[in-house]
């Protein structure tokens, strides 16, 4: 095992991706010469060449297009899109055609494509910098959708992606580039848990708290909390949004009664909206008090200053848990 930081773990999955299969090709806007914004791709041109490792223009749409073109002669592209706000101009791409020309094609083409894509806030960016799209990628048919929390995972699920032959949108919390934890490089990826499984971060017995990304560890700090009142949270990680593993998600909620949800993207239409009504459906005569919802607001991402209040944090979402074990006041919420 060794200790790296999420950044240096995505380095390394990139790396060994790219030393085990010729097809693989990064590209991106600053990736090569510069290592990328955030430095995740450091290092890997000159281990890898120009070719492999390719600085594109800034267009968004020509990079994914690129990639499709790629995809088409057999290659297994890996695109890094510099900021989760930049996505949009790409946005045609992905969902018209790399979520669509396998089915299109009646399964003659595949579209082995992994989108990169540093998400959500708490690094006090500037506009267009902190955006959370999940959403949007989720509802789109055709398209896997995962998110990472931990340097183990980013290692492991990235090197999955790649070797996937579906498309993948890996959403990397950008707040949590520097975090450390402990990496198994030698791991083979067909060992490693699948990555449309989802983890139980932490085990509990009276509350089940579903999130992902940077919040699963704010979620873990709410369980520690609660542990000191005598309430048992039991944390889990979806890791995978689309598809989401409800066995992992119904057995615990089953165990439970009680559902909270927490994401920092919007409330309205988020994924927290479908898994509540999932959970209903499946877990209705299992539930105890209604499921609840953590959740950005209803806004435009806020300025840096404000962010802090716009992201879900451990107070909300233990005012969450204390309206479902009955011990609160369902807040009125018009966001």
């Amino acid at each position: 095992m060794t200790e790296l930081t999420m950044g240096k773990a995505l380095n390394a999955g990139l790396a060994r991706a790219l030393a085990d299969d010729d097809r693989v090709v990064v590209m991106g806007e600053d990736i090569g010469t510069l290592g990328g914004v955030f430095r995740i791709t450091d290092g890997l041109q000159s281990r890898f060449g120009a070719q492999r490792v390719v600085d594109t223009p800034l267009a968004e749409s020509a990079i994914v297009g690129t990639a499709v073109g790629l995809a088409f002669r057999g290659f297994r592209p890996v695109v890094e899109i510099q900021f989760d706000g930049f996505v949009y101009p790409a946005f045609d791409q992905i969902v018209c055609q790399v979520a669509k020309l396998h089915y299109r094609t009646r399964g003659a083409v595949r579209m082995p494509i992994t989108i990169r894509i540093p998400w959500a806030g708490g690094v006090g960016a500037a506009e267009h910098h902190s955006e959370s799209p999940e959403a949007y990628f989720v509802h789109t048919a055709g398209l896997r959708v995962v998110a990472v929390s931990n340097p183990q995972d980013a290692y492991t699920m990235l090197r999955q992606a790649i070797a996937s032959d579906d498309p993948v949108v890996f959403f990397e919390p950008k707040r949590l580039y520097h975090a450390k934890g402990e990496v198994d490089l030698d791991a083979d990826i067909a060992d490693a848990a699948p990555m449309g499984v989802a983890r139980v971060a932490r085990p509990g017995t009276d509350v089940t708290l579903v999130t992902y990304g940077a919040q699963v560890q704010v979620a873990l700090d709410a369980a520690t909390a609660a542990e000191d009142e005598g309430v048992s949270i039991e944390v889990i990680d979806l890791r995978s949004l689309s598809p989401v593993d409800y066995r992992t998600v119904t057995a615990s909620v089953r165990a439970t009664g009680r559902l909270v949800v927490a994401h920092e993207a919007a409330r309205e239409a988020g994924v927290g909206a479908e898994i509540v009504a999932s959970i209903a459906e499946q877990c209705f005569e299992y539930l105890e008090a209604a499921p609840q919802r953590v959740t950005g607001f209803d806004i435009p991402y806020p300025p840096a200053k404000l962010e802090r209040h716009h992201l879900p944090d451990l107070d909300r979402m233990l005012d969450a848990v204390d309206r479902v074990l009955g011990r609160g006041h369902r807040a009125e919420v018009d966001a």
